[in-house]
């Protein structure tokens, strides 16, 4: 059988280990957050992704918001958000994201975005635009981005550099074998090199992240590590992959946590300022103890 390629392979839908199991968020700050979102209709990944740590980040003060609609132009084998011909900018969501950071009292605000090949600067200037409406209604609130590649052009990236949020994450997401079939339209490559651009260009903190459970070997999840490391990443979060739908690429298998440890233990002494290394991780959990 080829196991070279993801789609290759077609295991029936397994059922999730107990590892993977959560409970439901619970606690004042969720309830007294979530009935803001709620009443003010806000637009949180959180919320709209179902994360099983939102309970535990909101919690903690943290929250992830996502602009430029939620149409993306690409079409990755494992993300749930729609593709298509994305809407118009709305030149408003600036304000709109900085004001419900703002309600929701938040202390460390995760902002992400779809891909928008569609627009001249790839988005860019909204990112720019966000960043700075958040920092003049909520001057306590630390950010991290987790931005597209801009198809690697150095001018866009240069925008979120000059506004110089406290982290800057741009995901590798599977290893080299797999990036093809996983990120349909983007590079291995490319991302390590917006990776490596930004800390050339004096970005403080880097990261990225890794979903686990796509047919990656272990050798090739130790060799993505060395590759980060060898491009000045700081943080690096490794989760496991769930299927959003079944037409999204299957789950090869669910890893055991002993496994993920030993990631964490390797990335620490190639020497990540922090690695997360868990079935539940996600890009944001913790984010914000990755400000040091």
């Amino acid at each position: 059988m080829n196991t070279d390629t993801v789609s290759n392979i077609l295991p029936e839908r397994k059922p999730k280990p107990k590892w993977l199991r959560v409970k439901l968020p619970t606690g004042k700050k969720y309830t007294e957050l979530r009935g803001l979102v709620d009443k003010y209709k806000l637009n949180t990944i959180c919320t709209s992704g179902s994360c099983p740590n939102m309970g535990e980040c909101w919690g903690e003060g943290t929250a992830t918001f996502m602009i430029l609609g939620n149409v993306c132009t690409r079409s990755c084998g494992f993300c749930g958000v729609k593709t298509g011909r994305p809407e118009t900018v709305d030149w408003d969501e600036p304000e709109k994201v900085a004001r419900s950071i703002r309600i929701m009292k938040i202390k460390h605000a995760v902002l992400t975005s779809v891909d928008r090949d569609d627009l001249k600067d790839m988005g860019s200037i909204m990112w720019a635009e966000t960043v700075k409406a958040v920092r003049r209604m909520n001057p306590e609130t630390t950010m991290e981005t987790l931005i597209p590649d801009f198809q690697g052009i150095e001018k866009h990236i240069d925008r979120i550099i000059d506004v110089a949020p406290e982290v800057v994450s741009h995901n590798i997401e599977t290893v080299r074998r797999l990036t093809r079939e996983v990120r349909i339209q983007a590079q291995y490559d490319r991302s390590m090199g917006v990776l490596k651009y930004l800390k050339q260009q004096g970005q403080r903190r880097t990261k990225s992240g890794i979903m686990l459970g796509l047919g990656e070997t272990r050798e090739e999840v130790i060799e993505t590590l060395h590759d980060l490391k060898a491009n000045d990443v700081d943080v690096v979060t490794i989760g496991q992959y769930l299927q959003p739908s079944k037409k999204h690429l299957p789950v090869q298998r669910f890893v055991n946590p002993d496994e993920f440890k030993e990631y964490e233990e390797i990335g620490l002494n190639l020497g990540f300022r922090h690695v997360e290394s868990s079935a539940l991780v996600r890009s944001s959990y913790h984010a914000q103890k990755h400000i040091n």
